[in-house]
């Protein structure tokens, strides 16, 4: 075995680890791996046998080239926005793997990912490494470019956007949840009969044209037809989930991460009393997004005993 050949070996050894890494940072299979691949050229452009610790020194490299990608993709975002929303989930990049994808996107949570997708390049770095792979702020600090007190204050301010302000007291949040739950298992099933149990008579769906293709209305009165339009198009709520939206709780269509569509929900007692659909990028960009309960609790509880420290 030649030396290129055993530093292959030593690289495939972390490739998995830097891929995943990769992915919580861009949420793209195919940038991921692009980025884990730019690790590899630059490892056999330099002296291997002078790296010490070359799991980190790899990190430190995937890191780098994501925020350099994550810095890229935030000055041309407007220019990627405007696109109507389909009934099925978006065309996967060419030469990516979909399941793969899906399973990746699963595995670090399709509502972080959501919410990891509005923090600024360098907070996402911040926050992936030290929240999630629990990289130690004094190695994150050269990667951002910041002293270790300062990338430790940035990653604090990342975990409170990521966790968020509920509006509502917590036993008034785990009401809307408990119903907005119920909702989405009858949408997800189709099942009209119990899509209706849990709207209220008069119920409305309203919707930007954004979020609608195109000859359905922007506004649907009453109960059963809103069941009945969710039976027919409802295929979207697979990827669905609830969210805290503007501080209370809401529902986010996010297949692999990606948000497509929000929707805010006025519940009154135990039933829905309207939602609105909301896909039209400027509007979607103005919202509060942040994770609920459970979704908070791996990795972010890593983090707590520094964001007391930073409070």
């Amino acid at each position: 075995m030649n030396e290129k050949d055993g530093l292959a070996d030593r690289f495939e050894t972390h490739r998995d680890h830097l891929r995943t890494v990769a992915y919580g940072m861009l949420d793209s299979l195919s940038e991921a791996e692009d980025a884990v691949q730019e690790a590899w050229l630059r490892l056999v452009r330099v002296d291997a046998n002078g790296v010490e610790n070359l799991g980190g020194w790899l990190r430190v490299v995937v890191s780098r080239v994501c925020l350099d990608l994550l810095r890229s993709r935030a000055s041309r975002r407007e220019d990627l926005v405007g696109h109507q929303v389909p009934d099925e989930s978006p065309a996967p990049a060419p030469g990516s793997d979909p399941e793969e994808e899906a399973l990746l996107a699963d595995s670090v949570g399709r509502a972080l990912l959501v919410v990891l997708d509005r923090l600024g390049p360098a907070e996402r770095i911040a926050f992936v490494l030290h929240d999630m792979f629990v990289v130690p702020f004094d190695e994150i600090a050269p990667i951002v470019g910041r002293s270790s007190v300062a990338t430790k204050k940035l990653a604090s301010r990342a975990r409170q956007k990521v966790r968020g302000t509920p509006a509502v007291a917590d036993a008034e949040l785990a009401r809307q949840r408990r119903v907005i739950e119920a909702f989405l298992a009858a949408s997800r099933a189709g099942d009209v009969d119990a899509v209706l149990a849990v709207l209220a008579p008069d119920a409305v769906r309203l919707a930007d044209r954004a979020a609608l293709p195109a000859g359905r209305a922007t506004e649907i009165r009453g109960a059963r037809a809103v069941a009945e339009e969710i039976a027919a198009f409802g295929r979207n709520s697979q990827f669905a989930e609830p969210m805290l939206v503007n501080g209370v709780v809401g529902i986010v269509v996010a297949p692999r991460g990606r948000l497509l569509l929000a929707i805010t929900v006025t519940i009154d007692g135990e039933k829905i009393a309207g939602y609105e659909l909301i896909a039209d990028p400027t509007r979607l960009h103005q919202l509060g997004l942040a994770l609920l309960g459970e979704q908070r609790r791996d990795p972010l509880e890593r983090g707590t005993e520094e964001l007391r420290q930073d409070s």
